[in-house]
């Protein structure tokens, strides 16, 4: 927990750091969790002893037990509707055991995460209403995965390690809420999509995309 939580602040650093924009723009770091989710996909590959395998996988998402589902967001605006950052997700799928096992595992998870790491373009409507207080917003960002791949196949070593699998992406649509000057709540639904090719122990290989969907609720700090 605590590595993650390492991996987001300096996520947050980094944005900051790069943000060498003029004064009046706004930088926002947001933090959320929420219910996190994952339709079935299927997986394929070929196990350390050579034989293949090519399942469909009824992913659980358990997005409040340990580790538990939740992201990290700085985005810089630029002007009033856009903006730019980095977002930081630890969203996690677990493989039923029956299902694992007809693929060759004894246990196959991820869930010190599929962490997904974008660059975002973010657009608000701050005006859309006359108080201002209620904003909506809509977003998108492109990346990488790292997830943590825990695979033990039922003949072979486990593979209990962060690998980066390939490309991964991001669409986000929400409202946010300023409880004051410095300080908003927001609501939101988010869509990742990645792209997971991991090696695996002793040799062997797991492929699979995976999609999550989550409605996150979180906090904004504005600086």
């Amino acid at each position: 927990m605590i590595r993650h939580l390492l991996a987001c602040a300096s996520v947050a650093s980094s944005v900051v750091f790069l943000s060498a924009a003029p004064a009046v723009a706004e930088f926002e770091l947001g933090v959320y969790s929420g219910i996190q989710t994952a339709p079935h996909s299927r997986i394929t590959g070929e196990l350390p002893s050579g034989a293949e395998f090519d399942e469909l996988i009824g992913w659980e998402g358990r997005s409040f037990q340990m580790p538990p589902y939740y992201g990290l967001r700085g985005t810089w605006w630029t002007s009033e509707t856009l903006g730019f950052g980095l977002e930081f997700t630890h969203s996690k799928v677990y493989a039923p055991e029956d299902e694992a096992e007809a693929a060759g595992f004894d246990n196959l998870e991820f869930t010190d995460g599929i962490n997904i790491l974008t660059i975002n373009v973010m657009r608000r409507w701050p005006d859309l209403w006359a108080d201002g207080a209620l904003t909506p917003y809509v977003g998108g960002g492109i990346g990488v995965a790292i997830p943590h791949v825990d695979a033990d196949p039922t003949n072979g070593d486990d593979t209990f390690e962060y690998q980066f699998t390939g490309p991964a992406l991001r669409l986000t649509a929400g409202m946010s809420y300023d409880l004051s000057e410095r300080v908003g709540v927001f609501g939101e639904y988010q869509f990742t999509h990645s792209r997971n090719e991991a090696e695996l122990e002793d040799g062997g290989n797991l492929e699979t995309n995976i999609n999550t969907n989550a409605l996150n609720f979180g906090i904004n700090l504005k600086f």
